[in-house]
């Protein structure tokens, strides 16, 4: 689906419980080492996104909060300026454990609520405050007395009291979406997944279309990966026709079909370059339609263990 808006880097896209509108164009901020994502954050800011992806699974919720917080100040941009989202991570899965895990959150991040909250995977680990539970020999320890109905109907409770305006899930299938979507009293409003011109994820799309569902990608550059993406030949020729690098061929891509994005710039002239794209030519969008590789990169859509993220040994 093409985009009507001839400023890729404005579009915001409305949220289906009417709670406002997320911007397109986000920054992720899976990023290990503390002080890096406080610069990194704050040169996003700077460079113009609005969109920011939190989660407690990163381990870094602080860092973030403190370089919005000190860059919204000295730009002058309010609370309702900028979209924060964070998630709930597989530990706190328990419906007695949501509402709190939620509320230290938002005292790390230093806000009173967000504008998104996602459930991070649908996978229960065991409860309690190791986040990676491993047996002794090491493998994953699952927590098969919750339902993914019964974390859902927890978080929508956090929307009555304020503490999101709106919920979504992360890592998420049609298969488990449909069902859930269906159940719910509060809609999901945003999917979090992988989505990448190798892994498009058309099906998913069309039903998150059809209700209102704002399709969230991230990995759009195939989580820098080389040879992946962004050496990409079809991507590479378009992004030479056009004038702009592969990342922004890519960035634009994934608005213009429709979706919502993530990217995570490192630098502050990456995050310049990252938000600057522009509409594709239609025959050029459909170049990059037509690349028929399939590859998902993150295998934590199938196991709720995370693919990039380090994990506790």
């Amino acid at each position: 689906m093409m985009t009507e808006s001839s400023d890729l880097r404005l579009k915001r896209m409305p949220l289906n419980n009417g709670s406002g509108r997320i911007p397109a164009l986000g920054f992720g901020t899976l990023i290990p080492d503390a002080a890096e994502t406080i610069t990194a954050t704050r040169d996003a800011l700077a460079a113009g996104f609005r969109h920011f992806d939190c989660a407690e699974r990163y381990r870094n919720e602080s860092e973030a909060g403190k370089a919005l917080q000190e860059g919204m100040a000295a730009a002058g941009l309010a609370r309702e300026d900028v979209f924060i989202t964070t998630k709930l991570w597989n530990n706190n899965h328990r419906p007695e454990r949501v509402q709190s895990a939620c509320e230290a959150s938002l005292k790390r991040l230093g806000v009173e609520y967000v504008d998104l909250y996602l459930m991070h995977t649908p996978f229960a680990f065991q409860a309690g405050d190791e986040q990676d539970p491993r047996d002794q020999n090491g493998k994953y320890l699952y927590d098969t007395g919750v339902t993914l109905l019964d974390t859902w109907r927890a978080m929508e409770s956090l929307v009555d009291r304020g503490k999101c305006r709106a919920i979504g899930l992360s890592d998420i299938t049609l298969k488990d979406l449909a069902p859930l979507y269906e159940s719910a009293r509060i809609k999901p409003a945003v999917i979090e997944v992988e989505s990448h011109p190798y892994l498009p994820e058309t099906e998913l799309l069309e039903f998150c279309n059809a209700k209102g569902i704002v399709f969230l990608a991230f990995a759009p550059l195939g989580h820098g990966m080389s040879p992946g993406l962004l050496e990409d030949p079809i991507v590479s020729a378009v992004a030479a026709r056009v004038g702009k690098s592969p990342a922004q061929v890519l960035l634009a891509w994934a608005v213009q079909r429709g979706t919502a994005v993530l990217t995570t710039p490192k630098t502050a002239a990456r995050a310049k370059e990252n938000f600057d794209i522009a509409a594709l030519p239609e025959d050029a969008f459909n170049q990059v339609n037509r690349i028929e590789k399939r590859q998902r990169l993150n295998p934590v859509v199938s196991s709720g263990v995370p693919g990039f993220i380090a994990t506790a040994s």
